[in-house]
């Protein structure tokens, strides 16, 4: 991240953390001790560690191996290159997401569900792997490498703002919702952008309410992704509960497993974070 990119996105963490804390969301307390460690190492590593990693390494292998292309792309106007982000990196990262919920992926996305409420503490929360190797994030870097600069710190930018909200228990559509002069608006907004609505849908601890729906709402900026490929469900309502069954009936799984699993690997006897196959999800 530059430095204008940073500042950005901690004060879109910042603003969100405080109308949580405001309201009383934010010191979840269904959180148990593997969750709190779990929450502050992922939001440490990822925006620290593993994006400038991946960005660096993008951009050293550009230059390394093709340095005539850098910047070639750079005079290409700024909606090509926000189109091309949006394929690359947002579209890709619903198939990413998508994928992550099939028996073979589930291990390296569990955590992120695994956390029993909703708040900008579960943005980041996933698996070191899951990040390592995302898709989006080493073609976001090539992009770069090619031209885009600031129009991706930009894209990026607008990225976290409605990812951030989508996972806080600021709720900011609830308002969109209570008034009926706000719907049509609210029609628009939740069938274009991830929402607290659609994305908690996907967080919900049971999936046989009409409000959970846990195999569907992959969208991370765009919600559009859900709709264009029948894995929407809108139904402006939130579930009651978060989280998998499993951690509810044998408490939570070591914070250090969920995150670098299979380095670390569960002893419990019926949990795809053993190794053993298990069939996803959890619930």
């Amino acid at each position: 991240m530059n430095g204008f990119q940073a500042a950005a996105v901690l004060a879109i963490f910042v603003i969100f953390a405080a109308i949580e804390l405001k309201r009383g969301r934010f010191w979840a307390k269904e959180a148990t001790q593997e969750d709190k460690w779990l929450d502050a190492v992922v939001m440490v590593v990822f925006p620290i560690m593993i994006v400038p990693t991946i960005f660096f390494t993008s951009y050293w292998l550009g230059t390394q191996h093709f340095p005539e292309y850098r910047d070639a792309l750079a005079h290409w106007p700024w909606w090509a290159m926000a189109v091309t982000l949006l394929l690359a990196d947002d579209l890709t990262q619903y198939w990413w997401h998508r994928m992550s919920h099939s028996t073979w992926m589930w291990p390296f996305h569990r955590a992120h569900h695994s956390a029993a409420y909703m708040g900008v503490r579960v943005v980041y929360r996933n698996n070191f792997f899951y990040y390592a190797v995302m898709p989006g994030l080493w073609l976001s870097g090539a992009l770069v490498f090619l031209g885009f600069g600031w129009i991706y710190v930009i894209y990026s930018v607008i990225k976290m703002a409605v990812i951030v909200g989508a996972h806080s228990e600021a709720r900011w559509d609830e308002a969109l919702h209570r008034h009926r002069w706000l719907h049509p608006l609210a029609w628009v907004l939740e069938r274009t952008i991830s929402t607290p609505a659609t994305h908690y849908a996907h967080h919900a601890l049971s999936q046989d309410d009409g409000i959970g729906h846990y195999q569907g709402n992959y969208g991370n900026l765009l919600f559009f992704w859900d709709i264009l490929f029948g894995t929407a469900l809108i139904s402006r309502r939130y579930p009651p509960a978060f989280g998998l069954p499993d951690d509810r009936r044998l408490g939570s799984e070591r914070w250090y497993i969920q995150f670098f699993y299979p380095i670390f690997r569960s002893k419990r006897a019926e949990t795809v974070l053993s190794g053993r196959p298990v069939k996803a999800p959890e619930n």
